[in-house]
């Protein structure tokens, strides 16, 4: 069902700051930014390895990220995992009693398909499932 890690979700309050910090301290290369604006963020990715990092500033403080960040602060925000077929992983999360918190698909980052699974049904880390679009 899981093909990798595809990224690791980072909240905070400005991209450029943060870029300060992994591009300029660790040398870590920005290869993508984008708005989605059905998530109210702007999105910046960096490669590492197989993995990105991915950046997320809200682009409206009443937004899932800008409420977070009230919340919780800067800092980790959720792990992404890609899957061959979203319905199916949707469906057999489902079936193990996981709490979704997308009924259906919705699009995210790079065109992908995503959906996000609740952190009370997944001991506190909340999990993004993708799947290419193409796929």
């Amino acid at each position: 069902m899981i093909r990798k890690l595809d990224h690791i979700g980072i909240a905070v309050r400005s991209i450029d700051e943060a870029l300060r910090a992994y591009r300029d301290g660790l040398g870590i290369s920005c290869n993508h930014r984008e708005t989605v604006e059905e998530q109210q963020v702007e999105t910046a990715f960096l490669r590492v390895g197989e993995t990105h990092l991915e950046l997320l500033e809200p682009t409206d403080p009443e937004g899932p990220v800008g409420r977070y960040l009230e919340r919780r602060g800067e800092g980790v925000h959720h792990l992404c995992f890609e899957v061959e077929d979203l319905e199916a992983a949707m469906d057999r999360c489902r079936e193990a009693g996981l709490r979704l918190i997308d009924s259906r698909p919705r699009r995210g980052a790079q065109g992908k398909r995503v959906a996000f699974l609740h952190p009370k049904s997944t001991h506190g880390v909340l999990i993004e499932l993708s799947q290419a679009s193409g796929d």
